[in-house]
């Protein structure tokens, strides 16, 4: 999985590009194409024999080949299979979840998603959630994809992450703030 921090490279960007021109030509929705990359994702993630096997520069490309078409044969459609194989012989493999990131990004653009981070001090009932889900809705305009975390540390409030924007409301930095203004003084 890339990490939030990682820039993702414009040979990603571009081979990602390319699987979103599949599902706009409609040759695969984007749903199984999202469902295909997400199963090679998990076996990349799951298998460390895989990867290093897979990234190893001394292996032969149609050795790596012929074994991610014995894994993913019948598990994933033809044309995620031919992206693997371009992949390998374009040596650009190790690029996948870079791939993967832009792709779900590009994807989430397309349908008007944003994925927004949530985290609040305590569990938030259903109904306190669909209230916040609606106030960024309306706020952002688009469908939010709501990612939910606890963390005990903030006291009270919640802290929303949109990008690389951070909505702050949590008590511990009220604190923080005014401890800090007091020490000024």
């Amino acid at each position: 999985m890339v990490k939030s921090f990682e820039k993702i490279s414009l040979a990603a960007k571009n081979y990602s590009e390319a699987l979103i021109d599949l599902g706009k030509d409609q040759r695969e929705s984007f749903e199984k194409l999202s469902e295909d990359l997400a199963t090679v994702s998990y076996a990349f993630d799951n298998s460390e024999d895989l990867r290093s096997v897979i990234l190893n520069p001394s292996i032969n490309d149609g050795v790596k080949i012929d074994i991610l078409v014995s894994i993913f044969s019948g598990k994933v459609c033809e044309d995620i299979l031919n992206f693997l194989k371009i992949l390998v012989e374009k040596k650009r493999i190790n690029e996948f979840p870079q791939i993967c990131a832009d792709f779900t990004e590009k994807l989430n653009e397309l349908n008007n998603i944003q994925p927004v981070k949530i985290v609040s001090a305590i569990d938030l009932t259903e109904e306190q959630k669909n209230r916040i889900l609606e106030k960024l809705s309306a706020k952002l305009n688009k469908t939010i994809l709501p990612d939910w975390e606890k963390d005990e540390s903030i006291i009270a409030g919640l802290t929303v992450k949109v990008n690389d924007d951070v909505i702050d409301m949590s008590l511990k930095t009220r604190i923080d703030n005014l401890s800090k203004s007091l020490m000024l003084k």
